[in-house]
This record gives C-alpha cells, sequence and structure tokens, in this order.
C-alpha cells in the first residue's frame, strides 16, 4: 500500500502534465466559431477521451512493454526525459511540440470535430501523460493502488471538463499573462518529479 503522499504525489502528477489549464487558451481559439452548445459537448468529449485514454494506458501499459521488449526502468528514464522537456517548457511559457506542432493547430481548427483531436490527444492526454500514468501503474501493485490511479484518471477527466466548460471566462480573468505564470510553477512542480524519475530509472539500471 501506498502512503497518503505517495498518492497525493499521483494523483497531482497526472492532473498537472494533463494541464487543463494550459489548454483553456487552446480550446477557447479552437471553439471561437462554435455555438454555447457546441462548445460544451467538445468540452464534454474530450474530457472523456482524455480519461479513456489514460485508464487504458493504466490497465494495457505493462503489456505493451512487454510486448516490445522494454524495461520499466528504461521506459521510466524515457518518460522522465519527457516530463523534463515538458516542464522546461511550461517553465519558459512555451508549448511543448510532443504535445502538439502548428500544423495539428492549424488543422484542427478546420475540422469539425476537435474534442478527441487535438485537444484530448495529443494536447493533454499525450506522450508525456500517457508515460506517466504507465510507470505509476507499474509501480503499484495492490489491487486498491490500480484503482486509484484509474480513480484519478476520471477525476482528472471531471477537471478537464469543469475547466473547458468556463475556459472563455478564464482566458477574460486570467489573460495570456496569468495563464503563463500558472503554467511555470506547475512547470517547478513537474521538473521536480522528472528528475526522481529519471534517478529512480538510472539507480534501478545500475544496481541490475
Amino acid at each position: 500500500m501506498l502512503t497518503l503522499a505517495d498518492y497525493f504525489q499521483i494523483f497531482t502528477a497526472i492532473l498537472l502534465i494533463v494541464n487543463p489549464i494550459g489548454a483553456v487558451p487552446v480550446f477557447a481559439s479552437i471553439t471561437a466559431d462554435q455555438a454555447a452548445y457546441e462548445r460544451k459537448r467538445t468540452a464534454r468529449t474530450a474530457a472523456i477521451s482524455v480519461a479513456i485514454i489514460l485508464t487504458i494506458s493504466a490497465i494495457s501499459g505493462q503489456t505493451i512493454l512487454k510486448f516490445f521488449g522494454i524495461s520499466i526502468h528504461s521506459f521510466r528514464i524515457a518518460g522522465g526525459i519527457l516530463l523534463l522537456l515538458m516542464a522546461l517548457a511550461m517553465l519558459h511559457a512555451r508549448q511543448l511540440y510532443t504535445k502538439h506542432t502548428p500544423e495539428e493547430f492549424d488543422e484542427a481548427k478546420e475540422s469539425e470535430n476537435v474534442a478527441v483531436v487535438p485537444l484530448a490527444t495529443p494536447l493533454m492526454a499525450g506522450p508525456v501523460a500517457i508515460s506517466t500514468v504507465i510507470i505509476y501503474a507499474h509501480s503499484v501493485h495492490s489491487l486498491f493502488d490500480k484503482l486509484f490511479i484509474i480513480g484519478s484518471c476520471w477525476v482528472t477527466g471531471i477537471i478537464v471538463w469543469l475547466m473547458l466548460q468556463i475556459a472563455i471566462p478564464i482566458t477574460r480573468l486570467l489573460g495570456k499573462t496569468g495563464i503563463n505564470i500558472l503554467n511555470r510553477v506547475m512547470g517547478l512542480i513537474l521538473s521536480a518529479i522528472a528528475v526522481q524519475f529519471i534517478a529512480e530509472g538510472a539507480r534501478a539500471i545500475w544496481k541490475s
């Protein structure tokens, strides 16, 4: 069983990596031409998609690693590097291209259904979030802990839905500067988690 601090770290890491605050301006821009009811439907679909993608990752991640013959220690280092790159981008108020490229963003603005691609993935449930969930799911052994990780994915999805529902007011209230400040604070926390991932993976490989 994990400690209360472990549970808090897992949930916080998943939520910060998905980063619904960072998705708010993108959502507001992509759905600018949508009616209010369409925007609500897009927010709901994106949130459900995020929860489903992360849940599938938590359940099937270990099987995928075994199929390709990848050790969890190597994957932990790779995930930590990706997470560190994302954290550094957040600290500099930049968008990491592992989430989405400018070309994908331009294409999304012309697409009729943007909820799944690029909003849910790769913007929120992208490679970094997926790898983090796989790492956490592999590091726990009890059924309760695994259910907690899955539950954290769905709670994160609910928070995503709530944030996207009020994306327009948040964008007006915080502005670009306010959102960038929040992203920098979250980036600092994520950089520490990334270093921990890399250090734990390297230590395990060294011992083996």
